[in-house]
């Protein structure tokens, strides 16, 4: 059984997870994870999703206030058991959806080259390529993306 849970960045399945995400992508950036871990960092946050398979937490993403009409989505993460099964397309499709109630109009999202399932999530919901935002302007590895809700 799956289910979406709506949560805060102090739930344990959601650091779990982030701690994950990160190892992975340790693993598949070495050379340049050091800079962008910076960025990574979840200070409090309220708008949480957490994926449920089973009872057991598998997915997650969040989003944070980027300015009065745009929310940036972060911390993406379906576990390698996981993929395959839609997942990720449930968790941003609720983050979206939140982001709407609470008033805002635009998604803002950075990821990187090596990504391609990402990429392709992404694209396929309807976010395109901008110019490097905000802390990624002077990063070139950077791929930053927009959508209208």
């Amino acid at each position: 059984m799956l289910h979406l849970q709506r949560t805060t960045s102090d739930n344990p399945d959601f650091t779990h997870l982030v701690t994950l995400l990160d190892a992975h992508l340790w693993t598949v950036y070495p050379e340049t994870q050091a800079e962008y871990d910076t960025f990574n960092v979840i200070e409090k946050n309220d708008t949480v999703v957490i994926a449920y398979q089973d009872d057991v937490a598998v997915g997650c993403g969040c989003f944070k206030k980027y300015d009065l009409e745009t929310v940036e989505i972060k911390r993406m993460f379906v576990h390698p058991d996981s993929r395959g099964l839609g997942l990720a397309h449930l968790i941003l499709d609720d983050l979206e959806k939140w982001a709407a109630e609470l008033g805002f109009s635009y998604l803002l999202l950075e990821t990187l080259p090596k990504q391609l399932s990402a990429i392709s999530l992404y694209s396929k919901r309807g976010y395109k390529r901008i110019k490097n935002y905000g802390p990624y302007v002077e990063l070139p590895d950077s791929i930053c993306m927009r959508k209208a809700i």
